[in-house]
């Protein structure tokens, strides 16, 4: 028999096509080039093949939990873990951002020019965009997770309502799996039987969708570079610089940093490992379309199920740190730009309002964008900065909310990590 043809790894595949999709997007802008096909429609194209993948990782996620606790219990004690890791990332994140801001102030370089920048790099006849529906109240997002039905956080792809339902459900499930030899016990085999073939189904299902994302990438990339341009990013240089920085130290020096130091994983395997599911998340723009292939790579890199379903599916909004140190360095920017100097106090409530705003937006397209005014609103920044916000960023977010989706991938894939090392040292222990 001849030897199976050996393909390209998706990483390298995705990566050509924001290449080409690059070199498209500046050469055919937004004029039609082909039977009056433009870089507008290939996008609408790829977006469809997104917009399937996002939809199936929901109930993916969902059956993945539930598969998950008909296999392993799911322990109070890992979710407790679970939450100590992300608090220590986002707590890091937060370092990262706000000495960058304190220490450098590149803030400055706007200073006195926020009106001019903002007329010279606002797109004409787009309406801001609105956050109605986000909110920085912890009590007020925890009221939008409780469904009213069912079916509605799979309509409307609500992950933490999903997430919840299938913690409750699967809790319910291995409490009754427990007591599967008892006289009066429910027997739950059957029902275990199609959650388990319901899991793979999707995973089969995933796996075809995921051979045709390097063509989505392809759209996508040629489209927003098409209508944004390139020659943008001189005028907002200082800006997108310093952001990237931040999200390069965190993504790129601090998790593979503690990977290696805490999770016995060397960088070398772990950039590698998570290259898949990071160069996806950044050309979709969103980790949760993200969320099969960081499974699978975290398979490929000896991460029991347990832990990466823990993290990825139910855990996955803890570990937003992408958005929360664009938030908070944003907020900082800004306020420099402004000619203020914000004290421990101020930054202090910046900090606090990006982390409500990194959990309570899930699911919500351009989420960072979009609850951005509330966190400069929260932080008591003056009306006309909240305004101008908004214009002056959104020409460079779609660059910036690809890292950030990135850089939540790799936060996922991290957390995985420690948490299967710190679960493995605990079992030794006790023995």
């Amino acid at each position: 028999m001849p030897a199976p043809r050996k393909r390209w790894p998706l990483s390298a595949r995705v990566l050509i096509a924001v290449i080409l999709g690059t070199l498209l997007g500046i050469w055919g802008g937004t004029e039609p080039y082909l039977f009056r096909l433009d870089n507008g429609d290939l996008g609408q194209l790829g977006l469809l093949v997104i917009r399937l993948l996002k939809a199936l990782a929901v109930p993916l996620i969902l059956f993945a939990i539930l598969d998950a606790f008909l296999r392993v219990p799911i322990t109070a004690r890992a979710g407790g873990r679970l939450v100590a890791v992300c608090l220590v990332n986002v707590s890091v994140a937060f370092a990262i951002g706000l000495t960058l801001i304190n220490i450098l102030e590149p803030g400055a370089a706007w200073r006195g020019r926020l009106e001019q920048l903002a007329a010279k790099v606002a797109a004409p006849g787009e309406p801001p965009k609105s956050a109605a529906g986000a909110s920085l109240d912890p009590l007020q997002n925890l009221s939008g997770y409780i469904p009213q039905s069912l079916v509605e956080p799979l309509v409307s792809n609500n992950v933490i309502s999903v997430v919840l339902m299938a913690l409750l459900f699967g809790a319910a499930l291995g409490w009754f799996k427990e007591r599967q030899n008892e006289a009066d016990s429910v027997d739950i085999r059957p029902l275990a039987g199609l959650i388990s073939a319901a899991y793979q189904v999707l995973v089969k299902v995933l796996g075809w969708v995921v051979e045709v994302v390097p063509f989505a990438v392809f759209g996508l990339v040629a489209q927003v570079v098409g209508k944004a341009g390139i020659g943008i990013f001189a005028e907002l240089a200082s800006f997108l610089g310093i952001i990237l920085l931040g999200l390069g130290l965190h993504g790129l020096v601090y998790y593979p940093l503690a990977a290696w130091l805490a999770g016995a994983k060397p960088p070398g395997v772990y950039l590698k490992g998570s290259a898949d599911a990071v160069l996806t998340a950044f050309s979709a723009n969103s980790s949760l379309a993200a969320v099969p292939i960081t499974l699978r790579c975290l398979q490929r890199m000896e991460v029991s199920d347990q832990s990466a379903r823990l993290v990825v599916c139910a855990g996955t909004n803890l570990n937003n740190d992408g958005v929360t140190l664009y938030e908070a360095m944003t907020a900082l920017f800004l306020a420099q730009a402004m000619g203020g100097d914000l004290g421990a106090g101020q930054q202090a409530v910046i900090v606090f309002s990006a982390l409500m705003a990194g959990a309570g937006i899930a699911g919500i397209p351009e989420a960072g964008l979009i609850v951005l005014p509330l966190v400069l609103a929260a932080a008591g920044l003056p009306e006309t900065v909240v305004a101008l916000a908004i214009p002056l960023v959104a020409p460079v977010d779609w660059i910036i909310a690809r890292v950030r989706s990135g850089v939540n991938v790799l936060s996922d894939m991290l957390v995985a990590i420690l948490l299967e090392s710190w679960e493995r040292r605990s079992s030794e222990s006790e023995r």
